[in-house]
């Protein structure tokens, strides 16, 4: 299969990329460039290319913005960007579940992910993201 486009922001944490999904405005860099502060590596901003790769749906940079990360009101950053195993898809949503017993799961090229929703507009969103990745994200 050939790397098909898809919209979210990506970061990889511990060597697990971590899709993040959300209308525009939504925060998705907002959360990325704060998990990149917290040790996380930018996979892509704003669009992701995704790839199985041995039987794993991989995160890549897409050409035009690799190594970009759009900061709001400051500018693009320029950081290296890493390929990943997606371990986790992370959807912004103002109507996430207060309490969740099992992830979600979602398809996405042809393979199931968990997928956890949560609440964007919180100063904790890059611990509860962390946390999801740990409770809910492939090894």
């Amino acid at each position: 299969m050939s790397a098909a486009p898809h919209q979210a922001s990506c970061v990889a944490i511990g060597g697990r990329a971590v899709l993040i999904e959300g209308p525009p405005g939504s925060g998705k860099s907002s959360l990325a460039l704060a998990l990149i502060d917290r040790g996380a590596t930018l996979v892509g901003d704003d669009g992701v290319l995704l790839e199985m790769r041995r039987g794993r749906l991989w995160a890549l940079p897409p050409a035009n913005i690799t190594g970009l990360l759009e900061i709001r009101n400051v500018g693009l950053a320029r950081m290296a960007p890493v390929t990943a195993p997606v371990a986790l898809v992370l959807r912004l949503d103002p109507d996430a579940p207060r309490h969740v017993e099992a992830a979600e799961q979602v398809a996405l090229a042809a393979t199931s992910l968990p997928l956890v929703r949560l609440w964007p507009d919180t100063p904790v969103l890059p611990l509860r993201a962390e946390w999801a990745l740990e409770m809910h994200g492939l090894p």
